[in-house]
């Protein structure tokens, strides 16, 4: 199941941050099509647990605007489920891509890189190869 982490401080909408995370789920492949993405009551027992409660209308939210977006789709009384992934060809979890990412960042994070650190340079990485999105 896709644990959310709803960060109240971010200044994101949280019916957004679950539709962002539920999106990078599928990028990543962590959800595929067909998942079942947890119901609402799963969503506030868990998130009372992790001490940000999210109401449940909050939850039906995300999943209409990913319903709306193709993503998903509510089957009333079974849940809601995943119609489509958005994860790239060869680029899964157990792709060459993502093992070669994953040792990269445990080397970062041996040589003592902070996250804020990390993310700096992946995205003066990102930058340089793709100076066609960097905004300027």
């Amino acid at each position: 199941m896709v644990v959310f982490r709803i960060d109240r401080r971010s200044g994101v909408a949280t019916y957004l941050q679950i539709v962002h995370q539920v999106e990078q789920a599928l990028r990543m492949g962590a959800l595929r099509e067909g998942d079942q993405l947890p119901t609402a009551a799963q969503m506030a027992a868990a998130q009372v647990a992790a001490a940000t409660k999210v109401n449940p209308n909050t939850t039906l939210k995300a999943y209409r605007a990913l319903e709306s977006a193709g993503l998903a789709k509510v089957r009333q009384g079974a849940g809601t489920f995943v119609t489509r992934s958005l994860a790239p060809a060869g680029g899964g979890p157990d792709s060459p891509l993502r093992q070669g990412l994953d040792a990269w960042l445990g080397e970062a994070r041996a040589a003592g890189l902070s996250g804020p650190e990390v993310r700096a340079l992946f995205e003066q990485a990102y930058a340089a190869a793709h100076p066609e999105e960097t905004p300027g």
